[in-house]
């Protein structure tokens, strides 16, 4: 099956977007798939990943929010390479121009949207928070409702990969979703890499004894990520029992982070790690994750938590629900700090290992699936056609 992903939002300098894609390409072959992924770039280019997969850009003006994406602006153009590359399968990957060009092309091929972003959680609902319930900010932007709305009936399948979102894109009319979970990394991320002595050095680092509680957050430094909110609330929890909180991660939040730590010698903030296996390891010697966005699609590092045997306390809403619900005592209310609080407190002295939990569910499955679910799509798109 030849898919092409029109992906608005890819960039070899991006974040889980990029994650996600590239983990794709290097199994396409393995699949038995051959994927092409359509990106806007500097330049147009052709990139062969292997005999399978490969990266083809369009050139296209920058993203004017970020510089290090690109964004596309020519449907002719998106149209043209499709008939090029003349797929079986068109994925697109965001609700803005990648999926109304996609949705626009002529010809009788099937195609899915995968929701990598949900603009009203991310942002919208937490502008207006403190003057408007996101009911009521649903209705003020129910043009952009209408437009996931049309594109249900323009796709042949919404994935999404968690279960809340899944029920809100329902909830709101539109059609053909499907939940479609991600997974991590396989054979990286286990609990038997827990280490007492690495527990032990962090917590040093936050000038806290072993008998202290520690906790990791991790991730982009964004505003959505709500991470000055964390460090409050792991600030006023730890005035009840001794807690160190460890925060890897870069960003242009960085600042307010540092504002809001203000000093605070049990909390820290370090430089995200790059290698993926001293970071599985840091995850496994910790006691919980601490994590306080609602807005994620999947949440890649709460699925990462909970291959580690790590509790999650996370929001109860958005991808890290779907983890929450193992230790459901451990989910909180988004932004209601005394919530929050009350999670961080929930957690026994000494952690509580979630090593009872169903084993986690890894990349090459979530893919596995997902082109089951493509295969099934195009022989009934293509009998419709004949």
């Amino acid at each position: 099956m030849r898919i092409v992903d029109v992906c608005g939002f890819y960039t070899p300098e991006g974040g889980g977007i990029r994650t996600y894609v590239e983990q794709k390409l290097r199994v396409a072959e393995k699949l038995g798939q051959d994927i092409t992924l359509l990106a806007p770039g500097a330049a147009d280019r052709t990139v062969e990943i292997s005999g399978s997969a490969r990266i083809v850009t369009l050139a296209s003006p920058h993203f004017p929010l970020d510089r290090k994406y690109f964004s596309f602006a020519d449907q002719a153009a998106v149209h043209a390479a499709l008939d090029r590359l003349q797929p079986d399968l068109i994925e697109a990957s965001s609700p803005w121009n990648s999926a109304n060009y996609v949705a626009a092309y002529p010809q009788p091929v099937p195609r899915a949207l995968v929701m990598h972003s949900e603009p009203l959680s991310a942002h919208v609902y937490r502008w207006f928070e403190g003057i408007a319930q996101p009911a009521s900010v649903d209705r003020v932007f129910d043009w952009f409702w209408e437009r996931l709305r049309r594109y249900g009936r323009s796709f042949d399948a919404v994935i999404a990969a968690n279960s809340s979102l899944a029920q809100r894109l329902s909830d709101g009319g539109v059609a053909n979703v499907v939940t479609m979970p991600m997974g991590v990394e396989p054979g990286l991320f286990s609990p038997a890499l827990r280490s007492e002595s690495l527990r032990e050095r962090l917590l040093g680092l936050c000038q806290l004894g072993p008998e202290a509680t520690l906790l990791v957050s991790a991730g982009r430094l964004a505003t959505e990520k709500r991470v000055p909110m964390l460090v409050e609330a792991a600030t006023i929890a730890g005035a009840h029992r001794p807690i160190g909180l460890v925060i890897f991660g870069e960003g242009r939040a960085h600042r307010k982070i540092m504002r809001a730590i203000a000093g605070n010698p049990h909390i820290r903030l370090l430089r995200p790690v790059r290698d993926r296996k001293q970071f599985a390891a840091i995850l496994a010697s910790a006691d919980a994750l601490l994590h306080g966005c609602e807005a994620e699609t999947f949440g890649m590092i709460a699925a990462e938590a909970h291959a580690s045997g790590l509790p999650l306390i996370a929001p109860n809403l958005g991808g890290a629900s779907d983890f929450v619900r193992h230790n459901p005592a451990l989910g909180f209310t988004p932004t209601n700090m005394a919530d929050i609080v009350r999670a961080i407190l929930q957690l026994p002295d000494g952690g509580l290992r979630a090593a009872a939990s169903p084993p986690p569910r890894n990349m090459e499955e979530h893919f596995r699936d997902l082109f089951r679910l493509y295969s099934g799509l195009v022989p009934q798109k293509s009998a419709a056609a004949a």
